[in-house]
């Protein structure tokens, strides 16, 4: 039956007045709506007028549902639910307009350095071209002075292209991967009846029906049903199952999107699809904002400008200087130049002018960069990391925070039988478990495991990826994978041992029980009672259960009537289970005969009597690794915080196991939110868990963290977790237990899920850091000394020439830089790097260390070039008149400066005071492959280069002693690093984030605080015992 009335009405409906009719027709709002559900609003249901007056509003009945022909108007013009469909929109998301490759590569050219290197390429290119056809070129030599120019240019198109391409194609891929989910179909009632329809064919006003493994995709108020429970913890991170109920009768009756349904059945009215779900909003809201620059990216944008203005000033001050000596010396003259000569001198000293710029660029910083991080994503997958945004890996090297969820993150997101004892025979973790089995008696096992499988209401059933599980309360599929573990065969056992009876559980009595009639053929031996018919088989709350129990079973298998003791033993048991925020469940069990079965009516069984076999803790435990990797974030100066939707208890102690909470503050969301902004500041400075939190309280911590200059990882694998994971410096989310929500907000995917991969990231952002460095100290001490040669060398020479030609700076500049960033860009990661505290975001990217090395190896090679310059004619002893030797000159500088460069490289694989330089090198098989390339192409150069490099053969003495004093980089290194520190202030030296309040200072606070405490419960009990003495001699005097 349609709900839009006769055709008349529905004409007018359908008018010019449309628009205006569709927002009156329906009662509600999508947005009103909405905010039903996020967060929760009770209240305003009831304002509304309950789930009654919502399904007028939406003109359904909920026996009836929607009719499948609503809408239509009988000339094909309007689809079926139109009206509804333009109010609420359609249960599909807009789709996301992928950027185009020209829009990466325009993004990718943005870097500050690129563009500079732009510029300095067009000027090389214009002056090596006009040099290159003026009169002054020689006659003979080549015309290679676009040369320099075109590689440059070449060297920054390879940059755009390679970061354009890469991330063109991890967009595609992701796509890909997500388009790769299947439509699935959900079961709701139309015209009367049941009908499965896509999922995205889901409209408001729908009356949908739950079932048990059902992932939920929409959001809804329940309506009817039977014990329907829902997990949420990728919603809203609550882990602990929420039974939906009537809101009439004080149950919760919000049923969010994004939510599995793991027991009983449901009815519920659709209220949001779409963009206006309570998954859509979250999703829609990771689309928002653009990447902000990363760290690195802001100091080498820094370092460009500087560079810039550096060889800008150099320049003018070469081109001033030039200017002056060619006028000094024209005027010294005996004739003074005509105009034309003039003119030609003072093109040749611009050009001069403008190489000094070009060489001061560093051409392969951008190179080095994206070599880094390109090598370090590719090897981070091999440790389980997908890097889907590349600067992350080196942002992650700077953290200095983690911010991760409990659920599914730090732990399994699966309750699990983590202790228990069970005939008296314990066991106290999960590896013990397999020991247990082999001490207790046979006959008794069997009577726990078919306890465990047949009271029980749980089933095997698939998950969203196909995989067998158990659905069902958390506990029950806790109980039968532990029954699962020893190989039991759950179909068989339920099979054979049918309930006659069976009572779910109820909170008014916590606890379930099943009774089975005993088949001596099957698996129901062990009877202890002769003319045992039946058993009952209870599992329940502990302290519940354990009263109803007035025997145990031993070690020996047999039943022992409790005493005082043996009791308080139980009880002592629970306690301590409980003070480990365990779950604690107690299985009994009862034989009994036909007379005692007939006794049970069908609505409360009668529990006394029992036998209890034993009681075990249920927890969801920490993911394996989670401890350590805990350990090395807080050795590398990182702080680990626990942000979770579960209590304050089960989260406090989950975070003490995983060393997490030590000395610091424990709060949870609701007070967190409920104080001032400063007041909140002061607690994030000493926060470690917040439980309880909403996915607002997470954004507000990492943004509190943020503004006081922390650099924040967020980890999580819920829906709750997308808008946190999104505004965080680096966002991890996980790869297999992760919603599809969190995978799209995050920049690094965790493929198994193990947080200690997130310790791998840290160590391999922080390599990619030491090595952009370490490229940066060579390629300025190459550029700086190259600068001071060209412009001496030029200022000295009478023809206002460089010693080195424009060929021999390319292979310098261009070629060994490259092959240097590739060759320091892959240097394998190391222990040493989580031994040492995070750089804070506003350190220089050159530091006080590196300009030391910098400095000192510059003004080495400066005097040992110029030495060679000015006294290198008589110690080779060359004609400083003949042509042949100024070549072989020539030659010598140049070979000198190559191997001075190439010593330097190995002393540049340390950025710190650590004095051996050697130390893993065989690790790195990429930088000696390249060392021996370079030198191979140095041979090759100098011994066949000719014409094209400017260079002569050397004889076996010459190369001898330019490499010796090529190898002289290395001690000089080394005494360069002994040179002490100590007049350096500790702010320059210094560079590790320091936090607002350390871990040492929490601890001591913490020791503090509870040697308070003990002394307050010292004093009391101190006061209690005098007035209760005073009360004594009172009495006393009084009978006296």
């Amino acid at each position: 039956m349609s709900h839009l009335g006769n055709p008349s009405e529905r004409e007018s409906l359908l008018g010019e007045d449309e628009r205006e009719h569709e927002s009156n027709y329906f009662a509600f709002t999508p947005d009103r709506l909405a905010k039903l559900v996020d967060p929760k609003n009770p209240e305003m249901l009831r304002e509304m007028g309950g789930p009654k007056k919502i399904l007028e509003g939406l003109k359904v009945k909920p026996a009836v549902g929607l009719s499948s022909d609503e809408g239509l108007d009988g000339t094909k013009q309007r689809q079926p639910f139109h009206l509804r469909r333009k109010c609420f929109g359609r249960n599909v998301l807009p789709e996301v307009k992928q950027q185009s490759l020209i829009s990466l590569i325009w993004e990718a050219y943005q870097d500050k350095t690129l563009i500079l290197l732009s510029i300095a390429s067009i000027i090389s290119l214009a002056v090596g071209v006009s040099e290159d056809y003026s009169s002054r070129h020689p006659e003979g030599e080549p015309r290679v002075g676009w040369v320099e120019g075109a590689a440059i240019l070449a060297a920054v198109a390879a940059v755009v292209f390679t970061n354009a391409i890469n991330d063109y194609q991890k967009e595609k891929q992701f796509r890909k991967l997500n388009a790769k989910k299947e439509d699935r179909s959900v079961k709701l009632i139309r015209n009367g009846k049941e009908q499965e329809i896509s999922v995205h064919e889901i409209n408001v006003g729908d009356i949908l029906l739950l079932e048990p493994g059902e992932i939920v995709a929409v959001d809804g108020i329940y309506l009817s049903g039977h014990n329907l429970k829902c997990d949420e913890s990728s919603a809203t991170g609550e882990s602990d199952a929420l039974k939906k109920g009537e809101l009439e009768a004080g149950g919760d009756p919000f049923v969010l999107s994004g939510s599995k349904v793991l027991e009983g059945v449901g009815k519920m009215v659709v209220i949001a699809v779409g963009p206006n779900s309570f998954y859509g909003k979250t999703m829609m809201a990771l689309r928002k904002g653009g990447n902000e620059e990363t760290p690195l990216q802001m100091k080498l944008d820094l370092l460009a400008e500087q560079i810039a203005k550096l060889g800008v000033a150099a320049s003018l001050i070469m081109l001033i200087t030039l200017v002056i000596k060619y006028f000094i010396t024209a005027s010294m003259a005996d004739e003074f130049p005509d105009g034309e000569s003039i003119l030609a001198s003072m093109i040749s000293i611009v050009i001069q002018a403008i190489t000094i710029i070009v060489v001061a660029v560093p051409e392969g910083l951008p190179m080095a960069v994206t070599l880094a991080l390109a090598y370090a994503t590719t090897q981070m997958l091999k440790d389980n990391n997908l890097v889907r945004v590349l600067s992350a890996c080196e942002t992650m090297g700077n953290a200095t925070a983690v911010c991760s969820d409990k659920t599914g993150t730090l732990t399994q997101n699966k309750m699990t039988v983590v202790e228990g004892v069970l005939c008296q025979k314990r066991f106290e973790d999960q590896k013990e478990i397999p020991k247990w089995k082999n001490e207790v008696t046979q006959s008794i096992y069997d009577i726990i495991m078919q306890g465990i499988v047949v009271n029980s209401s749980a089933f095997e059933g698939k998950d969203e990826k196909g995989n067998t599980v158990f659905v069902g309360s958390k506990t029950e599929c806790a109980l039968l994978d532990f029954a699962k573990s020893f190989g039991v065969d759950y179909n068989q056992l339920r099979s054979n041992d049918k309930p006659v009876k069976i009572y779910p559980f109820a909170s008014q009595r916590k606890s379930m029980t099943s009774i089975i009639k005993l088949n001596p053929s099957g698996s129901s031996h062990g009877k202890d009672s002769v003319g045992a018919e039946y058993r009952i088989h209870v599992k329940g709350a502990s302290e519940i259960v354990l009263g109803a129990c007035t025997h145990y079973v031993d070690a020996e298998g047999n039943a022992q009537p409790f005493n005082e003791n043996s009791r308080l033993n139980f009880e002592t048991l629970i306690t301590n289970y409980a003070s480990k925020a365990l779950r604690t469940i107690c299985l009994a069990y009862q034989d009994m005969s036909s007379r005692e079965y007939q006794r049970f009516n069908d609505e409360n069984p009668q529990l006394k009597d029992l036998v209890c076999l034993g009681i075990v803790g249920i927890q969801d435990p920490l993911r394996p690794g989670v401890v350590e990797a805990v350990e090395a974030f807080r050795k590398a100066g990182v702080r680990v915080r626990m942000i979770t939707g579960d209590n304050i208890v089960t989260a406090s102690a989950i975070a003490k196991n995983a060393g997490i909470l030590k000395g610091g503050f424990a709060t949870t969301g609701p007070e967190f939110r409920a104080k001032p902004k400063n007041e909140q500041i002061e607690i994030v400075r000493r926060l470690q868990v917040l439980a309880r939190s909403s996915p607002e309280d997470k954004t507000l911590v990492v943004s509190h963290l943020q503004n006081l200059g922390e650099i924040v990882a967020v980890t999580g694998d819920g829906t709750n977790d997308g808008p946190a994971l999104k505004m965080a410096d680096v966002g991890f989310s996980m790869g297999i237990a992760g919603t599809e929500v969190a995978k799209e907000a995050s920049a690094i995917i965790l493929m198994d899920d193990n947080f200690n991969s997130i310790v791998k990231a840290l160590k391999w952002g922080r390599a990619v850091n030491d090595s952009v460095r370490k490229f940066l100290q060579f390629q300025l001490t190459v550029n700086i000394v190259a600068v001071v040669l060209s412009f001496t060398s030029a200022v000295l020479s009478d023809e206002n020439e460089s010693i080195l030609t424009a060929v021999q700076l390319l292979w310098v500049n261009l070629i060994m830089d490259t092959l240097a960033a590739l060759a320091l860009a892959t240097e394998p990661p190391s222990e040493d790097l989580l031994n040492r505290k995070p750089t804070s975001k506003f350190a220089s990217l050159i530091n006080y260390r590196m300009w030391k090395m910098i400095i000192g190896q510059a003004i080495f090679q400066i005097i040992i070039s110029m030495s060679l310059i000015n006294i290198g004619y008589e110690v080779f002893h060359l004609d400083e008149n003949n042509p042949r030797d100024q070549i072989v000159m020539r030659t010598l500088v140049f070979n000198t400066f190559v191997f001075l460069q190439i010593f330097n490289e190995i002393n540049c694989r340390r950025i710190d005071d650590t004095l051996n330089v050697f130390r893993n090198i065989f690790n790195n098989h990429m930088f000696i492959i390249i060392q021996i390339v370079v030198v191979i192409g140095q041979i090759a150069i100098v011994q066949f280069g000719g014409v094209a490099f400017g260079t002569t053969p050397l004889n076996w003495y010459q190369w001898i002693t330019t490499v010796s004093i090529g190898s002289l980089s290395l001690p000089v290194g080394l005494i360069v690093r002994l040179i002490p520190n100590f007049c350096v202030p500790e702010s320059i030296l210094n560079e590790d984030f320091k936090p607002e309040v350390s871990q040492e200072k929490m601890l001591w606070e913490s020791s503090i605080g509870d040697v308070a405490k003990q002394l307050q419960v010292a004093r009391n009990l101190k006061v209690f015992k005098a007035i209760r003495k005073a009360k004594r001699n009172s009495v006393a005097s009084e009978l006296h």
